[in-house]
């Protein structure tokens, strides 16, 4: 079915009559600014990094710690969950296989190395010792 079959199948069963697809103008005009802000945001760096030659040092040094911060945002809360107890915390088999692969990538800075290890020290804690 096409976009223009599927528009018009929506609009014969009277979902759009229906209202479900209306909203507030309050919530429209604030999605719209926030579209707008964030494509001015990224448009305005575009634009800066398009006319400089170098980046100064000043701005190159904080940059350097965006990589960490992601990665820690996004891996961070995936292996630490709260249990009941502390003791059910620090037994948390994605704890422990992170923090193995933590010490695996700090000793041998590889990241196959980091991967395998993790890996394996996961599946042994959860099908092996906490089976």
């Amino acid at each position: 079915m096409t976009g223009v079959a599927l528009t018009h199948a929506v609009l014969a069963q009277g979902v759009l009559a229906q209202g479900l697809f209306s909203g507030s103008l309050d919530v429209w005009i604030a999605i719209t600014a926030i579209g707008v802000a964030t494509y001015g945001f990224r448009l305005s760096f575009i634009h800066l990094f398009g006319r400089i030659d170098e980046v100064p040092p000043s701005v190159k040094r904080p940059l350097r710690y965006v990589p960490p911060a992601v990665l820690a945002a996004l891996v961070f809360p995936d292996f630490v969950t709260l249990e009941p107890s502390a003791v059910a915390t620090l037994a948390d088999e994605r704890l422990i296989a992170g923090a193995v692969a933590g010490a695996v990538a700090w000793r041998t800075e590889n990241v196959f190395a980091t991967i395998t290890v993790g890996m394996v020290v996961l599946w042994l804690f959860r099908f092996v010792v906490f089976a």
